[in-house]
């Protein structure tokens, strides 16, 4: 696997650890449907949390937040509202972002809960 891979994947762990740490149960990492993908579905009660996570290590060109746009927003959506329906589910939907900076000191984590709305 290449290395910006192993990266990203291990960005996900770190977000996965966070939630879990929050109360939150991981259904399901790296959810594909047609060309959308989310990394993390959790849920905890009746939230079910969408999760974009970015990982970096710099956010000298454009901040973190900046590289999800508008289509990246709109294929979150798809994809959540056909988890939603396959899986028969009877909760409330937010999307988070959590964002990793990735610094020699360590790294800084942020949780954004409601990150964006579908509507």
């Amino acid at each position: 696997m290449a290395s910006h891979n192993d990266f990203g994947k291990k960005g996900e762990e770190l977000a996965a650890k966070l939630l879990s740490r929050k109360g939150f149960t991981i259904l399901r990492k790296n959810y594909r449907y047609l060309r959308a993908e989310i990394d993390i579905i959790a849920r905890k009660g009746d939230i079910l949390a969408v999760v974009e996570v970015k990982y970096r290590r710099s956010d000298h060109l454009q901040p973190i937040t900046a590289s999800i746009d508008q289509k990246k927003i709109g294929l979150l959506i798809m994809a959540a509202d056909h988890y939603v329906q396959e899986n028969d589910l009877d909760v409330d939907v937010r999307f988070d972002i959590i964002t990793i900076l990735g610094q020699p000191t360590g790294n800084k984590i942020e949780h954004l809960e409601k990150a964006f709305s579908p509507y």
